[in-house]
């Protein structure tokens, strides 16, 4: 299972925010290209995003099925396109001012699930990197953009 975790600098209610925004998961998921909501319960579990994955001149749609949703401390997601599915969970903790972000990964289903390795754990592991620190980035701005149109911290 790859995992990966990121200490962000604010706190879980904000970080929630961008979680619970389908719009927002082409802005930090490594390879979407665009999501959109397929209802409007996003992200209470059995609802759906769907995205355009681009790898390169590569591109694919798929969809995103909430399957545990524990606001404020738990997502479980099931990415599924044609080459399978894969189970992403992120959890979210208070940590001091800020917010711990863990996230792990794996293949469920698929011609993919029985190559699933080391290697590929760190292939995974590399793009969580990157992931989050683009969630970073969301909510970070997404806090800030709050403060500015209240005056005050959100």
């Amino acid at each position: 299972m790859a995992q990966w975790h990121r200490l962000i600098g604010t706190s879980p209610a904000h970080v929630w925010s961008v979680l619970g925004d389908g719009e927002l998961y082409a802005q930090w998921v490594v390879g979407t290209h665009e999501t959109w909501e397929r209802d409007d319960r996003w992200p209470a579990e059995g609802s759906e995003l769907g995205y355009t994955l681009k790898l390169g001149p590569w591109t694919t749609e798929g969809r995103t099925i909430s399957r545990i949703c524990e606001p404020g401390h738990r997502l479980e997601l099931e990415a599924v396109n044609g080459l399978g599915s894969a189970r992403i969970g992120f959890r979210t903790l208070p940590w001091g001012d800020g917010c711990l972000v863990l996230v792990d990964e794996h293949p469920l289903r698929g011609p993919v699930t029985p190559l699933h390795n080391t290697a590929l754990d760190a292939l995974i592991r590399w793009r969580h990197r990157s992931m989050l620190a683009r969630l970073d980035r969301a909510a970070t701005e997404k806090a800030g953009a709050r403060e500015d149109t209240t005056g005050a911290p959100a």
